[in-house]
């Protein structure tokens, strides 16, 4: 499948319509980015079923800034619509692997049972 440039307009719809998204928001003048780059590109040709996507954070300043990312590279990852994971920092192709298992073992309705119970006691 590859490696899919998001913007703006196709960032939730991304995120929505697939089941599985891991998004890698970098920037051209940063290293480290530029070396997890053909680690992330190698989990796109391992992982077919898993949208791999990124947002140059220069070019979408205003995605950027609404995904509260304040350093790049930062990881996020987004499972049946719910963000599951946000990191910054590159990660080794073992420690992707790893963290990719994680996401797919997850209990989505257990997930979203905890997320219900954060919101009842924040408006308490």
């Amino acid at each position: 499948m590859g490696v899919k440039e998001l913007t703006f307009t196709d960032f939730e719809p991304t995120i929505r319509d697939n089941p599985l998204v891991l998004v890698d928001f970098w920037a051209p003048w940063c290293g480290p980015c530029r070396a997890f780059g053909p680690v992330f590109e190698q989990s796109a040709r391992k992982h077919p079923d898993i949208v791999h996507a990124k947002v140059d954070t220069d070019a979408e300043r205003e995605l950027a800034a609404v995904a509260g990312i304040r350093s790049v590279p930062t990881i996020m990852a987004f499972r049946d619509g719910v963000l599951v994971y946000s990191q910054p920092g590159a990660l080794p192709a073992a420690v992707l692997e790893n963290l990719i298992g994680q996401i797919k073992a997850l209990d989505m309705v257990e997930v979203r049972a905890k997320i219900a119970e954060r919101k009842a006691a924040a408006q308490t």
